[in-house]
């Protein structure tokens, strides 16, 4: 399925796909590149005029992406998310680094391990963050099992960076998991 892209974004965003442009020329490792565009994303989440009107709407039946900007070397994307109260993810992983950016509201994000690959698996607890306006956090795989949600009662709005090209994808999720997810407590397994 093919998202359509901005045809003429805004200049902060023109600002933008240029600071993450040349992070991702810096050809560092995944993890490292995720850190570093979280870094160059951060100081731009507090800025009113970020994200355009046409890219700020929502949708009843589940949270709404709207790609803004694809590299056309595929090296990264630039997605607009906008959630409204009580939207949240499945459970799944990426196919590439990803950095989370919250512009309006706060995101609510819950990761996992996966555990008993020599018996019966299941999904483990594995931290709860709030990741409120202005901030931004960059992961990649392998382990970045999570799920994301609005837990607010307003429109969230974040910026999200995947190390993939997501108008060709159309999507950032490699794999959606369907395991029980255990009690971290009553299993004794830790919860941060």
């Amino acid at each position: 399925m093919a998202f359509p892209i901005a045809t003429a974004p805004s200049t902060r965003l023109d600002e933008l796909v240029e600071a993450i442009r040349d992070t991702v020329r810096l050809e560092r490792t995944p993890a490292e590149t995720a850190h570093l565009v979280a870094a160059r994303l951060e100081p731009f989440l507090a800025l009113p005029d970020l994200v355009p009107p046409q890219f700020r709407a929502g949708g009843p039946d589940g949270y709404r992406q709207h790609v803004v900007h694809a590299e056309d070397d595929g090296s990264f994307s630039l997605v607009a998310l906008v959630w409204e109260p009580g939207q949240r993810t499945p459970i799944h992983d990426h196919v590439a680094w990803c950095v989370a950016g919250v512009h309006e509201g706060a995101e609510t994000e819950e990761r996992y391990e996966m555990r008993g690959l020599d018996g019966p698996v299941r999904l483990v607890p594995a931290g709860r963050t709030v990741n409120p306006a202005g901030t931004a956090v960059g992961f990649a795989p392998p382990g970045d099992i999570h799920s994301v949600r609005n837990a607010g009662d307003s429109t969230v709005i974040a910026i999200h960076v995947y190390g993939a090209d997501i108008s060709r994808l159309g999507t950032s999720v490699r794999r959606l998991y369907r395991y029980p997810v255990a009690d971290a407590e009553a299993s004794g397994e830790s919860f941060g």
